[in-house]
């Protein structure tokens, strides 16, 4: 049995974008909420040690390959049915947009600004005013690309069903 490139993109970018939203959705639901029980020092510590330890190859590859995957797999079923086709189109821009776009402006600046701090260095009031920039507007992007990945990966499984 002959495996095309046309599937090989299309199980990849399910493969991926499911995969990201199952992360999204488990940093939503359980990391975040978890690690903010703890005090300003211990929760920023944490996020800080995370957001180092998740930037890796297999994670961006996984995170991010998505963004363009997704344009491709659009382009290769433009001449499939168009719920196929317009599904696919929609996962792109929405993972584009809704994933992509809020990570590398929102997110990865927020990243940064903490990765850059020595938080033993900070009093306990500095602590607290760092955790109040960071924590609220974090999580608030975070979950927009929760529900753009998670309506993504939605969006591949239905064009997916008229596939021929």
């Amino acid at each position: 049995m002959e495996i095309n490139f046309k599937i090989i993109v299309l199980m990849l970018s399910i493969l991926f974008t499911g995969l990201t939203a199952g992360l999204c959705f488990t940093w939503s639901n359980a990391i975040t909420p978890g690690i903010g029980r703890l005090d300003d020092l211990g929760f920023l510590q944490s996020f800080q040690a995370m957001n180092r330890a998740i930037i890796n190859p297999s994670f961006l590859i996984v995170f991010l390959g998505p963004v363009l995957l997704l344009f491709i797999n659009a382009f290769l079923h433009r001449h499939a049915h168009p719920t196929t086709f317009w599904s696919f189109m929609v996962a792109a821009i929405l993972f584009f947009f809704g994933v992509g776009l809020i990570t590398v402006f929102k997110n990865v600046p927020l990243n940064e600004v903490l990765d850059k701090t020595v938080l033993e260095n900070l009093s306990v009031v500095e602590l607290k005013e760092l955790r109040t920039k960071f924590e609220q507007p974090w999580n608030r992007w975070h979950i927009q690309r929760t529900i753009a990945s998670f309506t993504s990966f939605c969006l591949l499984l239905i064009g997916f069903i008229y596939t021929k």
